[in-house]
């Protein structure tokens, strides 16, 4: 480790402010002498996930097993002296401990000896996973009410002297059941496991739709100690609609009217759907829905779609208020594409190109026959202007968005801790991709910049899209990042949706599926060679062999002998792991990533079968596991980015160090 022990007396400012927190030669020594001892500590688990999609059940039982490390600890300490049976049971009551405990005070006869034998294993298992972090890190984790027993209870249990303490650690251990604390102690002991089993948590995207639990998922996340979010498109697309944007407001009512997932924005989010209704049954009254109905496609993607039995559900009314708003999103797309010329997307524009006489439409200079022209708000003069009526529904639904408090809550959490990428540990962390050219260059982009590739071009967007939220309700600022926040959503090569179109006109109104295409970005295709992957990691500041990109947003098709490890390693795809409607599609229920001290591991995950299931027959998700990387020697926090944050702070402290003992800053010692 390279210190500076002489101090630049150019800093000297700097550290006269420091000495007033270490105010003595003994204060700086002791400081240096703890960061020292960080950073020899082995590096924190992190896991990975990504494209949750509302699952908020797999969700939260992927969290609670940490992709199988939980229960790796569990077989590592009592694989030899507990039956798989009850290790079954003791996992299952780490992951749901209050459900897990219900059941088992039905069944069992003694509980003063299960508290017993439980608390001693859990214990056992709290002293295993701390011994990453030091003891004060730990300390802070637990539970203020039961911090000093806990922090007794573990350091005594790995103490050298256990055998001469044991009767102080079965005192503490009988206490709490006979104060009958027991149940309230066991459960904060396991998420006191949980919490320690996991540094970091990285989510890779796409919190929101399909799903129905996308603010369940948000409320855990927001109790999680240490987390960052990459944003995907369908996360833009909920901070668009939460900022104001009327347009991304309208998708966000037709995709969840297409998939039958207004749970989230009416019980969710408190957002009543009533004024859509009404005027949906006012105003397209008698008109044809038949391609309306609510839909679950596989994909989305040309599969043969299923319809739902919603006939008790008022499944007409639906069909026409996705129809509604659909058609105002229509009008508000064009609106925005007309309006920034520099988005590239004129091809999009498409209700001005309607023949009503011969029911028609010219897509890319073809004429295709369409399913649907009975549209009473489109007036084929001035196609994307709003009626009168339109315009006050979508204003009425915008403002209910924007003063939703739940949902604001989570949208400023989602700006807080998101961004469009994370390099963290030496790894490139983003949902969609890096758009590229066909011939394998950076792909350029004039969007209210001048010719920016990769990250700069990246860096850009990031700062744009929070203009849609920060900036001053109706300035031009706030304007232009919410149309920026729809060309991330949906636009030409965005680098979160990574397409050359969204085909949702075509795809509601074209019954030949060939215009239904969208074509990906060349990147998808490149990042299978391990140059482009060294190319684009450099592009980041990253380099040497154990760097990786870590992606989502696009499927793995497993079954198909797909593989989500690109680019010679040097990339990998962990989509797919939570949304039902893409599962039989990809064979399985995706994967996450867990990057330990040790080495990168990639997990492959079977649909999980519920938390019920889960509890009352102990089950897990089935995952398999593939080391994609053993690491030469064991990371330290040395080898991390807090790790350069601690070196620092030390060389700083070395420079104080020689600047008192020089004399050219006084201690300072009070009383």
């Amino acid at each position: 480790m390279t210190e500076k022990r002489a101090f630049d007396p150019e800093n000297l400012h700097y550290l006269k402010m420091l000495s007033k927190q270490y105010p003595t030669v003994q204060a700086a020594s002791t400081e240096i002498i703890n960061l020292r001892a960080i950073l020899a500590l082995p590096k924190g688990t992190e896991h990975f996930v990504s494209d949750i999609h509302g699952e908020y059940e797999a969700f939260r039982h992927i969290l609670h097993s940490a992709s199988g490390e939980v229960r790796e600890k569990v077989d590592e300490l009592f694989a030899g002296t507990l039956s798989k049976q009850d290790r079954d049971q003791l996992t299952t009551l780490i992951y749901y401990p209050e459900e897990k405990l219900e059941e088992v005070e039905r069944t069992t006869s003694d509980m003063r000896e299960w508290y017993r034998v439980n608390l001693h294993r859990l214990v056992e298992l709290c002293c295993l996973v701390s011994v990453k972090y030091t003891r004060s890190k730990v300390r802070k984790a637990m539970p203020p009410e039961y911090a000093y027993i806990m922090d007794e209870l573990v350091h005594t249990r790995s103490a050298h002297n256990e055998a001469d303490k044991r009767d102080y650690y079965e005192g503490i251990i009988g206490s709490i059941i006979d104060l009958d604390r027991a149940t309230n102690f066991l459960i904060e002991l396991c998420r006191l496991i949980k919490r320690l089993s996991v540094d970091r948590l990285h989510v890779v995207g796409d919190i929101f739709d399909r799903g129905p639990g996308a603010h369940i998922v948000m409320d855990t996340l927001m109790k999680h100690h240490s987390v960052d979010i990459q944003w995907g498109n369908h996360d833009i697309l909920w901070m668009g609609a939460a900022s104001g944007s009327r347009t991304l407001v309208a998708t966000v009512l037709a995709n969840s009217l297409r998939y039958d997932n207004m749970e989230v924005i009416e019980t969710g989010y408190g957002i009543s759907l009533r004024p859509l209704s009404d005027f949906a049954s006012r105003v397209y009254a008698g008109c044809d829905v038949s391609r309306w109905q609510v839909k679950m496609d596989e994909e989305d993607n040309g599969s043969a779609p299923r319809e739902l039995d919603l006939s008790d559900r008022g499944l007409d009314l639906t069909a026409r208020m996705h129809k509604a708003i659909t058609i105002i999103l229509f009008k508000l797309e064009g609106q925005k594409i007309l309006r920034n010329p520099s988005f590239g997307m004129d091809d999009r524009l498409l209700l001005d190109k309607i023949d009503y006489e011969h029911k028609t439409v010219v897509v890319d200079g073809k004429t295709y026959p369409l399913a649907d022209t009975d549209f009473p708000t489109v007036d084929p003069k001035d196609p994307y202007a709003l009626t009168t009526e339109e315009a006050q529904l979508i204003e009425r639904m915008t403002y209910s968005f924007v003063h939703s408090e739940k949902l604001q809550q989570h949208i400023r959490y989602l700006y807080s801790k998101g961004s469009l990428y994370t390099v963290y540990n030496g790894n490139l962390l983003f949902h969609g991709c890096i758009p590229m050219t066909e011939d394998g260059e950076l792909m350029k982009f004039s969007i209210g910049c001048d010719n920016l590739s990769g990250k700069a071009f990246l860096d850009y967007a990031d700062a744009t899209a929070r203009k849609a939220y920060y900036y001053k309700a109706g300035s031009p600022e706030q304007q232009a990042g919410q149309d920026f926040l729809w060309f991330l959503w949906c636009g030409r090569n965005s680098p979160i949706y990574g397409r050359d179109r969204m085909t949702t006109f075509e795809r509601r109104l074209i019954d030949d599926e060939s215009v239904w295409k969208e074509q990906k970005n060349a990147y998808y295709r490149l990042y299978n060679d391990p140059a482009v992957c060294g190319m684009l990691l450099k592009e980041f500041g990253l380099e040497g062999p154990h760097c990786h990109i870590i992606n989502g947003h696009i499927p793995v098709k497993s079954k198909k002998g797909e593989s989500p490890i690109k680019g010679g390693g040097r990339l990998l795809v962990i989509d797919g792991g939570f949304c039902k409607a893409y599962q039989k599609t990809t064979g399985i229920a995706g994967y996450t990533l867990i990057y330990t001290s040790r080495c990168l591991r990639l997990v492959s995950h079977q649909p999980f079968a519920g938390r019920e299931q889960a509890i009352k027959e102990n089950t897990d998700i089935a995952s398999s596991s593939e080391v994609i990387e053993w690491l030469e020697r064991r990371a330290r926090i040395n080898d991390t980015d807090i790790g350069v944050q601690l070196r620092e702070q030390v060389d700083n402290l070395m420079a104080l160090l020689d600047a008192y003992r020089s004399g050219a800053i006084a201690e300072s010692h009070q009383g």
